[in-house]
This record gives structure tokens, sequence and C-alpha cells, in this order.
């Protein structure tokens, strides 16, 4: 006998139907938005994984030579690539609308 301890899950388990979309002119796309993500879409995504591991391994191998400001710089590149890695997965996933 297990005792539910969320006494909201059986709510959770409805099935909710998905709201409609609303496309207006004003959110619309720009054709240069829609130029950078067809751009982007041609770059394979493993490329920023690796780049941002590399600048992680730059970066250590700076700081272990005792040159800490040109490491930390480096350093501060690996979120930046991560995030262009993620924009540029979901623009291969959901593609420009």
């Amino acid at each position: 006998m297990s005792i539910d301890v969320n006494p909201a899950s059986a709510a959770s388990e409805k099935e909710y139907e998905e709201a409609p979309a609303v496309r207006r002119p004003e959110h619309a796309e720009g054709s240069f938005t829609r130029l950078i993500e067809q751009q982007a879409a041609k770059i394979p995504s493993h490329v920023f994984l690796f780049s941002s591991l590399c600048s992680m391994g730059v970066s250590l191998g700076l700081e272990l030579l005792g040159r800490e400001r040109p490491a930390r710089f480096i350093g501060s590149w690996v979120s930046p690539l991560l995030v262009m890695g993620v924009y540029n997965k979901l623009v291969k996933l959901l593609g420009t609308r």
C-alpha cells in the first residue's frame, strides 16, 4: 500500500487541450531573423560543444601557467558558446516559424 504524498497528483493526470496559437502580424519574425536562423541551422551542433570544451582546456592551461587574466577571459567564452549551441539545436528542432 503506497501513500500518495502529493494531493494534486490526480489532478495532474488530466489531459489538457493545447492552447490555440495566436499569430498576429506584429509577432511575426523579420526576414533578417529568418536569415540568421537558416544560417545557424547549417552549423553542426557538436561544433559549439567542442569549442566550449576547447576554451575550457585553454583556460585551464593558461591558469596553470600563471596567466590569470587571459585564462579568465577565455574561460568566460564557455557559457556563450553553450547557449549558442542550445539556440542552434532549437532552431534545428523547431525550425523557423
